[in-house]
């Protein structure tokens, strides 16, 4: 909910979100903001510990841009990801 509410305070180009979370996690969170009009074309990014492939499918389904587990890229990776994302 928090990163919800901040994303509606602020002007964000990229958005980096966990999917476990409390209250809202990152899929809903995606969801969220692929539904809104105003937000709908703002990148986001999951960065989890969950990383089998029908995890990394239900965060495609639910619009993220990018789908990084951790322990499984490299710092460069993430940074590569979020240059790609804000330039597109």
């Amino acid at each position: 909910e928090e990163g919800w509410a901040r994303i509606c305070e602020g002007q964000f180009d990229i958005v980096i979100s966990d999917v476990e979370m409390p209250r809202l996690t990152g899929l809903e969170l995606v969801q969220r903001v692929r539904s809104s009009a105003e937000y709908r074309k703002l990148p986001v990014v999951l960065l989890t510990s969950l990383g089998s492939i029908d995890q990394r499918n239900e965060g495609a389904r639910a619009g993220a841009d990018a789908y990084l587990v951790k322990g499984e890229f490299k710092n460069q990776d993430l940074l590569d990801t979020v240059q790609r994302l804000a330039e597109a």
